[in-house]
């Protein structure tokens, strides 16, 4: 990954309806969604990689990077509404769907409320039906920026966030690797740069949206891949296996050795696999 997120300017950029947005490359249109904390740079080892094959798009969900914040208490049809009006935005009709973590929770809500407009969806590293313990341990986390304390903490202060050292730690594990250092470093500093108030709100949204998309799965019309890491914990290999074994049109791949940020810290892998399912979710194969 390159060391800067910022180095590849995109071909177009702006701000659609209160949401900011890039788009790369021509072709058949990709969303990239990210995830709670993070903004759309997150994506850059995918744009650089994939932009040759497809127009991509990326954008900044509520309350994170350049856009709007959601309301008090957002719902997940909120984020997945803020995707149809980019989309409409740029006169898209339909385009893969891809979300990581939040993102990917958008994604799926998105392909089940607006299924004509999903031409696939890919989520990585996503969460479903946590087990007690998993859900008690993220409500505790949301609790604790739902409380205040994060929004008037001072910019010096947040550059010293004991949550966000347990989230590096959680994402790259406890100590981070040597080699992941640099990536590690360029999201905490992601991780200090979000809006207190957005972060809040949509990680709430986030710790309690495990159980959405439980009984509705079987809905999915589209081909759909259910990615994550081998050593994820919070999104684990049995939730993309059980989500997969739901959808009609679906395979789940598991990436060895990864945990959760794998879309930067194993980048080349990832990419292969979606530009793959891109191509395949276009053949006849996947349409009977």
């Amino acid at each position: 990954m390159k060391t800067d997120m910022l180095a590849d300017r995109p071909a177009q950029h702006g701000v659609l309806s209160g949401t900011s947005y890039s788009v790369c490359g021509e072709g058949t249109p990709l969303v990239l969604i990210h995830g709670v904390g993070m903004n759309q740079t997150v994506w850059a080892p995918q744009v650089q990689a994939l932009r040759q094959d497809v127009r991509v798009i990326t954008y900044d969900m509520l309350g994170h990077g350049g856009s709007s914040l959601p309301g008090a208490a957002p719902t997940l049809e909120d984020y997945a509404a803020q995707l149809a009006a980019l989309l409409d935005g740029l006169q898209t009709d339909a385009a893969h769907i891809v979300g990581h973590s939040m993102g990917a929770l958008v994604a799926l809500e998105f392909a089940l409320r607006y299924p004509a407009r999903a031409l696939s969806v890919v989520t990585l590293n996503a969460v479903y039906d946590r087990t007690p313990d998993q859900r008690e341990a993220v409500m505790r986390r949301a609790a604790a920026l739902q409380d205040g304390k994060r929004n008037e903490v001072s910019a010096d202060a947040a550059q010293r966030d004991p949550s966000i050292d347990a989230t590096i730690a959680r994402w790259f594990d406890d100590p981070v690797p040597a080699h992941l250092v640099p990536v590690a470093e360029l999201v905490r500093s992601l991780l200090r740069s979000v809006n207190p108030l957005g972060y809040a709100r949509t990680y709430q949204l986030f710790a309690s949206s495990d159980a959405a998309h439980v009984g509705r799965l079987p809905q999915l019309s589209m081909p759909a891949l259910f990615m994550t890491g081998e050593c994820d914990p919070n999104s684990s290999p049995a939730m993309s296996h059980a989500m997969a074994a739901a959808a009609p049109r679906a395979r789940a791949e598991i990436i060895a050795g990864e945990r959760h940020m794998m879309n930067v810290t194993a980048s080349e892998l990832v990419n292969r696999s979606l530009l793959q399912f891109i191509r395949q979710a276009g053949n006849a194969a996947w349409q009977s």
